[in-house]
């Protein structure tokens, strides 16, 4: 059990250390940057949407 796990270990390390050593590495840490501005984009969005129903919900409690 123990070989097998320190076998996956050491291919693990070979792979990560092959995406900062290799050219294909490059483009995943771009869509890495890609995906986290899109992520911040619908935070922002999410937040705003939620703001303005807020305010549709307690414009109606209101009217009540």
């Amino acid at each position: 059990m123990k070989a097998k796990l320190v076998a996956v270990a050491r291919k693990c390390r070979t792979a990560v250390r092959n995406l900062f050593v290799r050219e294909e590495g490059a483009s995943l840490v771009e869509y890495g940057l890609l995906l986290a501005l899109i992520a911040v984009v619908c935070i922002v969005a999410v937040t705003q949407l939620g703001t303005k129903i807020q305010n549709i919900f307690t414009q109606i409690a209101a009217a009540l």
